[in-house]
C-alpha cells in the first residue's frame, strides 16, 4: 500500500516536470518567433527607409537637373540677347563714324572732287575756241570746274546727312526700349551737322551765291 502511493507520487512529479519543461519550451519558441518577427520588421523598415531615401534622392537629382537646365537655358538666352545687342551697337557706332567722315569729306571735297574738278577744267580748255571771249573762257575753264567740286562735295554731304539720320532713328525701328550709347548719338549728330553745313555750302557755291565768278566786263 505504501509502495503504491510512492509510485503514484513519483509519476505525478515526473508528469509535472515534463509539463513544466514543455511549457518552458513553448515559451522559448514563442520568444524566438517574436524575436524573428521583430528582426523581420526592422529589416522591412530599413528597406522601406532606404527605398524612400533612394526615391527622395532621385527626385532631388531630377529637380536639380531641371533647375540646371533652366539656368542654362536662361543663361543661353541672356547671352544671345547680349550678343545681338552688342552687334546692333557695333553697327550703329560704325554708321555714326561713317556719317561724320562723309561730312568732313563733303566740306573738303576730297580727292574725288579734286580729280573731277581738274577733269572738268581740262575739258573746258579743250572746248574753248581761240576766238572765245574772256567770259566764255572763264566760265568753261574755271566756272564749270568749281561747280563740279561743289557738286561732288554736296553729294558727300547729302550721304553724311542720310547716314547720320538713319543711325539716330535706328533704335525706333529695332528695339525702342534699348538706350543708344551716348557716344553713338554724339558722333551721329556731328555727321548730321557736317552734312547740313556741307550741303548748304555746296548749293550756295553751285548757284554762285557765294564765291561767284569774277566779272570780266
Amino acid at each position: 500500500m505504501g509502495t503504491k502511493a510512492v509510485d503514484e507520487s513519483a509519476e505525478t512529479s515526473e508528469t509535472g516536470a515534463e509539463a513544466e519543461v514543455d511549457l518552458k519550451k513553448s515559451e522559448a519558441a514563442g520568444e524566438a518567433e517574436r524575436a524573428d518577427a521583430a528582426v523581420t520588421a526592422d529589416a522591412d523598415a530599413d528597406e522601406a527607409g532606404k527605398s524612400e531615401a533612394a526615391v527622395t534622392a532621385d527626385a532631388d537629382a531630377d529637380a536639380d537637373a531641371d533647375v540646371d537646365e533652366d539656368d542654362l537655358d536662361d543663361e543661353f538666352e541672356g547671352t544671345a540677347a547680349d550678343d545681338a545687342a552688342s552687334s546692333a551697337g557695333v553697327g550703329q557706332g560704325a554708321g555714326a563714324v561713317v556719317a561724320a567722315a562723309l561730312g568732313v569729306v563733303g566740306l573738303s571735297g576730297g580727292w574725288l572732287g579734286t580729280v573731277a574738278s581738274a577733269r572738268e577744267s581740262l575739258m573746258g580748255q579743250l572746248k574753248t575756241s581761240q576766238g572765245a571771249s574772256v567770259a566764255q573762257q572763264v566760265e568753261q575753264v574755271y566756272g564749270d570746274s568749281w561747280k563740279t567740286t561743289a557738286l561732288v562735295g554736296g553729294l558727300f554731304a547729302l550721304a553724311a546727312l542720310v547716314v547720320g539720320v538713319g543711325v539716330l532713328l535706328r533704335p525706333a525701328f529695332g528695339d525702342p526700349g534699348r538706350t543708344q550709347a551716348p557716344w553713338i548719338k554724339s558722333v551721329a549728330w556731328a555727321g548730321v551737322a557736317l552734312g547740313v553745313i556741307g550741303l548748304v555750302l555746296a548749293i550756295a557755291k553751285y548757284t554762285n551765291i557765294i564765291l561767284g565768278l569774277p566779272s570780266t566786263s
